[in-house]
């Protein structure tokens, strides 16, 4: 059973930024293509940006110039750095695998909260 802790969301203001760190605790980490994935209430939950092993990345548009993934393969952590934070980033984020095969359990996931 592959565990997932996400951790670093709070309550930033407009403008703000955050990072959020997800440790998987899965040897053979690094082959696997992960993704964060945001829901916001009400929602359904959406995959906001992925990287593969190597390092190459993809993002939706509604967070392109402004989140940047990473990982550290040695920690078997990834990371998600979000600046210029909007109101509408407002999302319980979680991570997990890029792909639709293999999922791992969801992990509970940090609250992001992007209010004045």
């Amino acid at each position: 059973q592959v565990q997932l802790v996400e951790s670093g969301g709070g309550l930033v203001q407009p403008g703000g930024s955050l990072r959020l760190a997800c440790a998987a605790s899965k040897t053979s980490f690094s082959i696997y293509i992960m993704a964060w994935y945001r829901q916001a209430p009400g929602k359904d939950r959406d995959m906001v940006a992925t990287i593969s092993g190597g390092g190459t990345t993809t993002y939706v548009d509604a967070v392109k110039g402004r989140f940047t993934i990473s990982r550290d393969n040695a920690k078997k952590t990834v990371y998600l750095q979000m600046n210029s934070l909007k109101p509408e980033d407002t999302a319980v984020y979680h991570c997990n695998t890029g792909l639709p095969f293999p999922k791992w359990s969801w992990g509970q996931g940090t609250q992001v909260t992007v209010s004045s």
